[in-house]
């Protein structure tokens, strides 16, 4: 069995096409689902973050499984699969598990080492295994990937050096209507990046921040946290009129914040008043055409996926990378070692019957021994089969990675660790007639 990755993120599709694949959390819960009744795949999970969509899967075979990966996402959305096939890219065995260990630790992400993916990551796995669509292959690699993000984030500066989304949306604002501090701003939504938002304005010294949800209980539990007003959506327009800046986040599918309801706000605004609005919803929650209205400065998934510039330093970056590398030996070393597991406990299992068994006949042989000597004879013969043994378990482990390319011989020879040239004097010495 081997991990299969078969997904798109903003490396590969545009925003767009991202939207048409943007799903929520019971839309992932039936995409594992469905993976899972996949003819080849016995574990499923899915990643899905606002700049990926990603299916996890063991699968017993490439061929077929990938095949039925790919079609699965390709009837996500309503466009022609040729469109949706040019943007998806595959991963298997461990290439795989480099790919996660890479996102895990933030190098795939938007902005690199931000560190919300780490906890995007947890979420996708503990919904698999609450689906029960995730078993222990998938469940390792995942754990052994959560721990490649949180040394990425304790070994290295890439926390200060990569800024969140949040972070660059909010710098790109500033440059129209200049530094945060007294600025009044108006959030729509109040799930994890809205309180990420949230706080990140008030440290900024926002003067006035009010949060709006759809679930008024959470608007307010929001506001209450970082000393805000909570509003109902019914006051969007009025809002809109009033404050500098505006980010919406929601989990909604279709519009929130339309470009016409902008375009009234923006009469009743002081002429010449400019409005920054950050779009961080996928599918978006601002109609794109408020870009072009006067006055209006809209920053979105597409803006920031065009215009981000890494600030993480090269030698952090080297450092992460370094961190998935031995991470990636780590997993398929320990993986490899359990697949030759149960040939060395056959192995093992058979040198034991073979010392019983002949030790009962020695039994039968002599006699007139006391306890204590049989005893000793016993320690002796088990002692000499475990040293036997030893060497070729300890080589077998290590050969479990390792490509077949050595004939049978040289596998042998290294496998009991033979003297290269003991081998060559005793082939010396069969070949004299």
């Amino acid at each position: 069995m081997s991990i299969l990755i078969v997904g798109a993120s903003h490396r590969s599709a545009s925003v767009e096409l991202l939207e048409r694949l943007m799903m929520d959390f019971d839309a992932a819960s039936k995409l594992r689902g469905r993976a899972l009744q996949t003819p080849h795949v016995a574990e499923a999970l899915v990643l899905a973050t606002c700049n990926r969509i990603e299916i996890y899967a063991e699968v017993d075979r490439f061929h077929g499984s990938v095949e039925d990966l790919t079609a699965l996402l390709v009837t996500q959305t309503d466009l022609p699969p040729e469109q949706v096939l040019s943007a998806l890219y595959v991963h298997y065995d461990e290439a795989a598990v480099a790919h996660l260990f890479s996102v895990a630790t933030g190098l795939e992400s938007m902005v690199v080492g931000e560190g919300q993916i780490l906890g995007q990551v947890r979420e996708a796995l503990r919904g698999g295994q609450d689906d029960e669509t995730v078993g222990p292959a998938l469940n390792s690699l995942f754990q052994q990937g959560l721990r490649a993000g949180k040394r990425a984030h304790f070994e290295t500066d890439i926390d200060r050096a990569g800024q969140s989304l949040v972070s660059v949306a909010l710098d790109e604002a500033a440059r129209t209507i200049g530094p945060l501090e007294g600025a009044r701003v108006f959030i729509v939504g109040a799930g994890s990046i809205a309180a990420l938002a949230a706080a990140s304005v008030r440290r900024a010294g926002a003067s006035r921040i009010v949060i709006s949800s759809r679930t008024p209980a959470n608007a307010e539990r929001l506001a209450a946290h970082v000393g805000g007003h909570s509003a109902v959506l019914d006051e969007l327009s009025a809002e809109l009129s009033r404050c500098d800046l505006v980010i919406s986040c929601t989990g909604a599918t279709g519009t929130v914040v339309s470009a016409d309801l902008i375009a009234g706000a923006m009469v009743r605004r002081q002429a010449g008043t400019p409005l920054a609005i950050i779009d961080l919803a996928l599918p978006h929650d601002v109609e794109p055409l408020a870009a072009d209205l006067p006055d209006v400065f809209l920053v979105s998934l597409k803006t920031l996926a065009d215009s981000v510039r890494n600030g993480s330093a090269a030698e952090d970056v080297a450092a992460i990378k370094a961190i998935v590398a031995e991470e990636v030996a780590a997993f398929t070393a320990a993986r490899d070692a359990a697949t030759v597991a149960p040939t060395v406990v056959a192995l093992r299992t058979m040198a034991t019957n073979v010392v019983a068994i002949e030790l009962e006949r020695l039994w039968g042989r002599v006699g007139g021994l006391t306890g204590p000597q049989r005893d000793e004879i016993i320690q002796t013969v088990r002692r000499v089969a475990d040293k036997l043994l030893h060497e070729p378990t300890v080589r077998v482990k290590q050969f479990a990675g390792r490509a077949p390319e050595s004939s049978y011989a040289e596998a042998l020879a290294e496998l009991f660790a033979l003297d290269p040239a003991a081998v060559e004097a005793v082939t010396r010495a069969g070949d004299t007639p």
